[in-house]
């Protein structure tokens, strides 16, 4: 169950998948009228498909969907794929959505966490008990799409490229005034940003910022993809200065690719960077410290970098691959039907 946009292409390779439209789920509204007619039009299709148990996706089908399983007797998971806007930033959306989760989060059997850091900040909140949270690393990435083939790049320049959506809290300020930095030090260097711009996340760039940096010599803006590996391919260091993640899926995918990473001390980065081995981590925020590692970058050897990449791959097909989570994932829905059916027996 989900809005009709250009994700739902997945019915076109999974056949025995039957795609739901939801009407109501609007990601960034505030309005509570609308969010209780989401509430209900989730009612009424678990009322009308009778589903063996509802795995839910990000804040809101977690708050509400949550509620709406509850209302007709069915069991509940819910995935926090990360805490984004509401938790990084202080205000009354942090404190709207915390109370939202304490109230509603009775109604889930069980949550599942990207990060451990995550888990730890929702029972430390109270919102869930301890029992309920369980940590998966991520939502996987599929190691035989994502690996290594030759670009035939000159080995003369290195680009440094940065992929996600432009948020602020993507830490793209940080990357763009690090790029100048290097630059400057570096002629040789080359920076790419890759990414759509999120008009709905109060997060988003001001357009005069993207008109700014576009125009900027030193960065090349590629505009938005869905062939992220193409530039990953081309890519010498993925950069990504967020400030929090669930668990980042480009990161992820860089090191499929045997690419090496400079990311953020942050939850959702430090979990998959071993600082010196795959890559290195820098702190939120810290335009400086994140320059100096793309220096540090520059001055590895060939050698140096292919081991960096190796390692990162290496670490991905171990840890992160999607086969990985997704028998974890099944094992935690597992697990409840069987609980649910102990609890039926009785």
């Amino acid at each position: 169950m989900a809005p009709v946009d250009k994700y739902i292409s997945y019915q076109e390779q999974f056949h025995e998948i039957k795609h739901i439209p939801l009407k109501k789920l609007k990601r960034d509204s505030v309005n509570p009228l609308r969010d209780m007619q989401l509430t209900k039009e989730l009612a009424d299709l678990y009322k009308e498909h009778r589903p063996d148990i509802v795995v839910h996706y990000t804040v809101k089908p977690n708050i509400y969907g949550g509620l709406a399983a509850h209302l007709r007797g069915i069991p509940s998971i819910a995935v926090v794929t990360g805490l984004g806007y509401a938790f990084i930033h202080n205000g009354l959306v942090k404190k709207t959505t915390t109370r939202l989760y304490k109230w509603t989060s009775q109604y889930h059997r069980k949550f599942i966490f990207e990060n451990e850091d995550d888990c730890n900040l929702f029972i430390d909140e109270g919102l869930i008990s301890k029992e309920k949270g369980i940590t998966v690393n991520g939502c996987g990435v599929d190691t035989a799409y994502y690996k290594n083939e030759p670009n035939g790049r000159s080995a003369d320049e290195t680009i440094f490229t940065f992929i996600g959506r432009l948020l602020y809290d993507k830490g793209i300020r940080e990357f763009i005034e690090a790029a100048h930095e290097v630059k400057a030090a570096n002629a040789n260097a080359k920076f790419w940003i890759i990414g759509e711009l999120d008009k709905q996340n109060p997060s988003a760039i001001l357009e005069r910022d993207l008109v700014k940096w576009v125009k900027d010599e030193t960065i090349v803006y590629h505009g938005a993809t869905e062939n992220v590996r193409k530039y990953l391919q081309e890519s010498d260091c993925v950069v990504l200065p967020s400030y929090r993640e669930g668990m980042s899926r480009v990161i992820m995918e860089a090191m499929s690719m045997e690419r090496p990473v400079i990311t953020s001390d942050t939850p959702g980065c430090r979990q998959a960077i071993d600082d010196g081995k795959n890559g290195y981590l820098v702190p939120v925020g810290d335009s400086k410290r994140l320059a100096d590692k793309m220096l540090d970058f520059l001055n590895l050897s060939a050698e140096d970098r292919s081991a960096m990449g190796a390692n990162g791959r290496a670490k991905a097909v171990a840890q992160f691959d999607e086969r990985i989570i997704a028998q974890q994932i099944t094992d935690v829905i597992k697990d409840v039907l069987n609980e649910e059916g102990d609890c039926l027996d009785r």
